[in-house]
């Protein structure tokens, strides 16, 4: 039962990184004003477009592990992907113009991704050990 919450809680991240980044594709300065970093760009979104796509790209990963029932690798992705929301909140942190409002959303996913891999690798550590 706890391997169904944390999956669906895991789709639903996924969920949400695409949403994410399809509107850091198709509206980059209404996502940037709920990102928490400003950025100055004169009519250049290439780093939405990054952002966008890095986003897309890791919530579709984190959904097709789910449907097509890849655990592990689901777990591992998770774990090690917490890097990128870490990453991303020591540079919004970094601005002067932030403080910890900005930054919770990051820490929110650092836990998630973080503790949903953690306990799935484990739990499937265990199931094929027993």
């Amino acid at each position: 039962m706890t391997q169904k919450i944390l999956i669906t809680i895991a789709f639903l991240t996924g969920l949400g990184m695409i949403f994410i980044g399809a509107r850091f594709l198709l509206a980059p300065q209404a996502a940037e004003a709920g990102y928490g970093i400003h950025f100055n760009a004169h009519g250049d979104f290439s780093f939405h477009y990054i952002k966008g796509i890095r986003d897309l790209f890791t919530g579709l990963l984190i959904c097709i592990l789910i449907l097509s029932r890849q655990i592990k690798a689901l777990g591992i992705t998770l774990l090690i992907g917490a890097i990128i929301p870490a990453t991303d909140m020591l540079i919004v942190l970094c601005k002067d113009y932030n403080g910890v409002v900005q930054a919770i959303p990051h820490i929110t996913a650092i836990l998630v991704c973080s503790l949903i891999g953690t306990i799935l690798l484990i739990n499937t550590t265990l199931k094929k050990s027993i």
